[in-house]
C-alpha cells in the first residue's frame, strides 16, 4: 500500500515538473518576442518542448530532486534544484552551440534558453517551498501534534516487534513504520503484524528512496559492526536519521523499549559478541550482602553499581574522593527500584583510618577496588601520585579486606600491568603482586581482572578527538600502526562480576577476552565519519608520535603467567607466583619512603628491580 501511494506521489510530482517545464519555454518564447509568438515559433516551441523536457525531467532523476520530501524543502534541496536546472541548460546551451538544435535554418535562440532557465527555476522551487510553508503552518496551527517521521526497522525479531509495537501504541513520538527488513530470506514478503518483511538491509538504499523513508531504526540487539556499518554508510549516503536499539551489553535486564533508542554511536561499530553471565554464581555471592565499590564515581565505578544493584544486594557503598561523581552516580541509583539502601562515601583510599572506620562501621562482605589513577602520560609526570595512589592505597584497602574478613576482594586491573613501560602499568602489577601475597594467609579471596582500554570512559581518547573535531582539527593520533583493546564500559564490568564468581581463592588474575585489537586510526577516521565529516578532507589528522609511557601495541598476559580456560569463554586465568609476605612489606616501605621524599627517580628504578623485564622508562619527565 504504502510503496503504491509512494510512485502515485512520484508520478504526480513529475507531471507537475513537465507542465512547469512546458509553461516555462512557452513563457520563454512570450517574453523573448514581447508577448507577440509568430506562428512559426509556435512550431518551434512545440518541436523543441519534448526535448527540453526530456532533459530536464532527466536532470531532476541525476540530481535526486526525486528522493527529496517536499514538506522538508530547505536550502539543500533548492540548491539541488538549481543544479538540476542549471545541468539541463549547460546541457541545451552545448547542444546549440553545436548546431544541433536546428529548425528551418533557426535554431533555438540564446535568449529563449536563458530566459527559460529562469522561469524554469522559480516555477519548480514555488510548489515545493509552497508545501514546507503549508506544513510548518499546520505545525503552529496544532502544535500538539508532532511532525510524523516515516520509518523503516532493521530486523524482524523479537526486538523489531517490540519496537513496532510501542511505536504504534506511542502515537505522540510521531513516527509510522512504512517496512521492515530482514536479511533472513524466509521472512521476506510476509508480514508481521500490519507490516510487510519487505527485503534484505543490502537492497536499503532502494527502500529509503522508493518509500520516501525519513528514519531507519536498527532493532537488531547482536548486530554485529559490520551490519551496523554497512547500514550506516547506506543512511549516511541517503541522508535519513538513523536510531539504534542498545546493544545486549546494555540490556542486561532483557527489556526493550521505544525509549532506549538513541543515535548510532562508535561503540557499536566495535564488534563484540554478547556476553552469557551465569546470573546464579553472581547472585550467590551479592545477594543480600553489602558491596563496597571504590572509585564509584568513575566510568567503571559507577557502572559496576548500577549492575550490582541488579543482583539485590543488600547495601551498597559508593567510595570515591570526588564528591560530585559520587553524588551523581548516588542520584541515579537511589531513584532506581529494589530493596538495596545506597550509601555515599566520601573517602581517600590513602587514609588507611579513615577506611579502618569505614570498614568497622558498614562491614563490607565485598569489595570492588576501582580507584585508581589511569591516565598513563599523567601519571608519567606525577610519578609519587601514581605510587601513593594505585599501590599504597590498594595495600591499604586489600589489608583491612582481610583483617575484616571480606568474602571476596576484585581489583579492577589493566593489560598495561604486562611488561610494563609506564609508571602506571607498573604501578598496576606492583598492586596485582600484594592482593596475590594477602590472599596466601587469608580467608578473602583475591582476584585481579585485566582488560584493555575501555572506549568513552572518562579520559579516554575519544572524548580528545571530538573537542578537537569540534574545533575544526586536526585530530592527534599518536602513530599509524598503534593498535588497542577496547572494551565497552557495560561489557567489561559484566565480565569483572563474572569473575570473581570464577575465583577458587587462589589469587587468580584473570584476563578478559578483548576480541580483536583496533588501529587507533581506523577508530580516529570511524569517528570523524560519524561527525559527518571526511577524514584528511574536512578535518586533517596530525601524528604526533608515542609519549613517554605509551607502548604501541598492549599485551595481556606475562610469560611466566600461563592461561587456563574457565567455565566462560570470554575470561581466561593466569596463576603467577606470587612474592613473599617479607618482599611486599620491604618494597611497601621504600616506595612509601621515596614518596615521602618526592624522588621519581628513585621510585622508577626500583620499580624496574620489582618487576623482572621491565621496561620502564627511567628518563626524568
Amino acid at each position: 500500500m504504502f510503496s503504491t501511494q509512494i510512485r502515485w506521489l512520484r508520478l504526480l510530482q513529475i507531471a507537475l515538473d513537465i507542465t512547469l517545464v512546458s509553461l516555462s519555454l512557452f513563457l520563454a518564447f512570450y517574453l523573448r518576442f514581447d508577448g507577440s509568438i509568430e506562428p512559426k515559433y509556435i512550431h518551434e516551441y512545440t518541436l523543441f518542448l519534448p526535448f527540453v523536457i526530456t532533459i530536464q525531467i532527466l536532470a531532476n532523476f541525476v540530481f535526486g530532486v526525486y528522493r527529496r520530501l517536499w514538506r522538508y524543502t530547505g536550502l539543500t534541496e533548492v540548491m539541488e534544484l538549481g543544479l538540476s536546472v542549471l545541468g539541463s541548460l549547460t546541457l541545451l546551451y552545448i547542444i546549440r552551440v553545436s548546431g544541433l538544435l536546428v529548425y528551418h535554418n533557426e535554431q533555438l535562440s540564446y535568449a529563449v534558453i536563458f530566459i527559460y532557465g529562469l522561469i524554469v527555476s522559480a516555477f519548480m522551487a514555488a510548489p515545493r517551498i509552497l508545501r514546507r510553508l503549508m506544513i510548518e503552518h499546520l505545525q503552529r496551527r496544532h502544535w500538539r501534534q508532532p511532525f510524523r517521521k516515516r520509518a523503516i526497522v532493521v530486523g524482524a525479531g523479537d526486538a523489531g516487534q517490540l519496537v513496532i509495537k510501542e511505536l504504534e501504541q506511542r502515537q505522540d513520538l510521531g513516527t509510522d513504520v512504512v517496512g521492515i527488513v530482514d536479511d533472513d530470506p524466509q521472512k521476506h514478503n510476509r508480514k508481521m503484524g500490519r507490516y510487510m518483511v519487505i527485503g534484505p538491509s543490502s537492497k536499503l538504499h532502494n527502500y529509503i528512496d522508493n518509500y520516501q523513508v525519513d528514519q531507519v531504526i536498527i532493532a537488531i540487539p547482536s548486530a554485529t559492526s559490520d551490519q551496523i556499518r554497512s547500514i550506516i554508510d547506506i543512511c549516511r549516503e541517503c541522508e535519513v536519521e538513523t536510531k539504534i536499539l542498545p546493544g545486549l551489553f546494555e540490556l542486561i535486564n532483557g527489556k526493550v523499549s521505544i525509549n532506549q533508542l538513541r543515535e548510532v554511536s562508535l561503540e557499536d561499530l566495535l564488534g563484540r559478541d554478547p556476553v552469557k553471565l551465569d546470573s546464579d554464581s553472581i547472585a550467590h555471592y551479592i545477594e543480600n550482602r553489602t558491596v563496597l565499590i571504590t572509585g564509584a564515581g568513575g566510568s567503571i565505578g559507577s557502572e559496576l553499581a548500577r549492575q550490582v544493584l541488579t543482583y539485590e544486594p543488600n547495601t551498597i557503598l559508593l567510595l570515591g574522593k570526588g564528591e560530585n561523581s559520587i553524588f551523581s552516580i548516588y542520584e541515579e541509583l537511589k531513584l532506581k527500584p529494589g530493596p538495596a539502601k545506597i550509601i555515599p562515601i566520601i573517602a581517600d583510599i590513602r587514609d588507611t583510618q579513615r577506611l579502618y572506620n569505614i570498614f568497622e562501621m558498614y562491614k563490607p562482605q565485598v569489595v570492588f577496588h576501582a580507584a585508581a589513577h589511569k591516565h598513563v602520560y599523567l601519571m608519567e609526570v606525577n610519578v609519587v601520585e601514581a605510587v601513593s595512589n594505585n599501590v599504597l592505597g590498594t595495600y591499604n584497602l586489600a589489608k583491612l579486606s582481610s583483617d575484616f574478613k571480606v568474602e571476596s576482594f576484585v581489583l579492577v586491573s589493566s593489560d598495561k600491568a604486562v611488561n610494563p613501560t609506564s609508571i602506571m602499568g607498573a604501578s598496576k602489577r606492583i598492586a596485582e603482586m600484594i592482593i596475590q601475597q594477602i590472599n596466601q594467609k587469608s580467608s578473602t579471596k583475591f582476584v585481579a581482572v585485566r582488560f584493555g582500554n575501555v572506549l568513552a570512559s572518562r579520559g579516554s581518547v575519544i572524548l580528545v578527538w571530538k573537542n578537537q573535531i569540534a574545533n575544526g582539527g586536526p585530530v592527534t593520533v599518536t602513530h599509524k600502526d598503534a593498535i588497542r583493546y577496547f572494551m565497552l564500559i557495560p561489557e567489561a564490568v559484566q565480565l569483572i562480576i563474572q569473575a570473581a564468581a570464577l575465583s577458587q581463592g587462589q589469587g587468580e588474575i584473570f584476563v578478559l577476552d578483548m576480541g580483536k585489537p583496533v588501529k587507533i586510526l581506523d577508530l580516529a577516521y570511524d569517528l570523524i565519519k560519524f561527525s559527518g565529516l571526511r577524514p584528511d578532507k574536512d578535518i586533517k589528522i596530525e601524528f604526533t608520535g608515542l609519549k613517554p609511557g605509551e607502548k604501541l601495541f598492549e599485551e595481556l598476559l606475562t610469560n611466566e603467567e600461563g592461561l587456563q580456560k574457565t567455565l566462560n569463554e570470554k575470561i581466561l586465568v593466569g596463576n603467577p607466583k606470587p612474592l613473599t609476605e617479607s618482599q611486599i612489606n620491604e618494597h611497601l616501605e621504600k616506595l612509601k619512603l621515596f614518596c615521602i621524599e618526592n624522588n621519581e627517580n628513585q621510585i622508577r628504578e626500583y620499580f624496574s628491580e620489582i618487576i623482572e623485564g621491565s621496561l620502564i622508562n627511567k628518563k626524568q619527565i
